[in-house]
C-alpha cells in the first residue's frame, strides 16, 4: 500500500467483525503483522498494527459479579515491546459527549508519544502517520477503544491522533512523554481529503482549534522541519 500515492485508511482487524469493502485482500498480511510483540502469557499483551511503531496493548480483564479488575500499566511488558514506561511524565483525562470529535492532534518538534485508553464509554480512535519520510506517511488506521475490552494505543512521536465518541459520554485518558506546552500544539484538519479518514458520524461539536486546523498540504513544510528524515 505504501506505493500508492493517495493514503489508504485501514480499519484494524482487532475490532470484531468483517473488514470494510476493499480490505479483505489485506487480511492475511495484517494478521501476520499483528502477532504478539510482548506478553501473551496472561495479564497484558502487545500487538503491532499496520502503521509502523503504533502498538495495541491488550489487557485481560478479570470479570465477576462485582464488576471487573484490569491491569492498565505493565512496565516490563512495555519495555519488552520497546517502550520505556518511565518516559511518561504527565497524564490527562478528557470527557466528551456523543459524536464529539477531537483531532487530529500532534505536537511540534520534537513531538510527543502517547498511551491512550478509554476509561469509560466507547470511542472510534484514529492514528495518522505524519512523518514525511515514512513509507506510511498520510496513512491512517482506526480502532475502537472502550471500557469492556480496555485496549490501549501507543501513539509514537510524529503521529496525529483523534477520536469520536460512540457512547453517550466517554472518558479518554492519555499518558504523555512530554509536559503540556501550548506553544507546541499542532493539528491537521479532521476532514482533510488527502488523509480521508472515514469518521462514523458527522461531528456534533468541534473546538475552534479543530474547526480551523490546516490541511495536510499546508502543514507539510512544518512537518518536514519537525520530523526530518532519519
Amino acid at each position: 500500500t505504501s506505493a500508492r500515492r493517495k493514503p489508504v485508511g485501514v480499519r484494524s482487524v482487532i475490532v470484531a467483525g468483517m473488514p470494510p469493502a476493499g480490505q479483505v485482500g489485506r487480511r492475511a498480511r495484517r494478521q501476520r503483522d499483528r502477532r504478539d510483540v510482548a506478553g501473551g502469557s496472561g495479564g497484558v499483551r502487545i500487538r503491532r498494527t499496520s502503521l509502523p511503531d503504533v502498538l495495541v496493548i491488550e489487557p485481560e480483564p478479570v470479570v465477576d459479579e462485582r464488576g471487573f479488575f484490569v491491569r492498565t500499566l505493565d512496565a516490563d511488558i512495555l519495555r519488552e515491546a520497546g517502550v520505556e514506561p518511565t518516559c511518561f511524565v504527565q497524564e490527562n483525562q478528557s470527557r466528551s459527549r456523543r459524536h464529539v470529535l477531537r483531532g487530529l492532534h500532534l505536537r511540534a518538534a520534537p513531538g510527543e508519544a502517547k498511551l491512550v485508553r478509554c476509561a469509560s464509554g466507547r470511542v472510534f480512535d484514529v492514528v495518522v502517520d505524519l512523518r514525511p519520510w515514512s513509507p506510511a506517511f498520510g496513512r491512517w488506521e482506526s480502532f475502537v477503544l472502550d471500557d469492556r475490552e480496555h485496549r490501549q494505543l501507543y501513539v509514537p512521536r510524529g503521529f496525529g491522533h483523534g477520536f469520536q465518541v460512540l457512547s453517550d459520554v466517554a472518558d479518554v485518558c492519555y499518558h504523555h512523554d512530554a509536559r503540556y506546552d501550548a506553544s507546541a500544539e499542532a493539528a491537521v484538519a479532521w476532514d482533510d481529503p488527502t488523509i480521508g479518514v472515514t469518521w462514523p458520524h458527522r461531528p456534533s461539536s468541534l473546538s475552534d482549534r479543530d474547526r480551523t486546523a490546516p490541511r495536510l498540504t499546508t502543514l507539510l513544510p512544518d512537518l518536514r522541519r519537525w520530523f526530518p528524515a532519519r
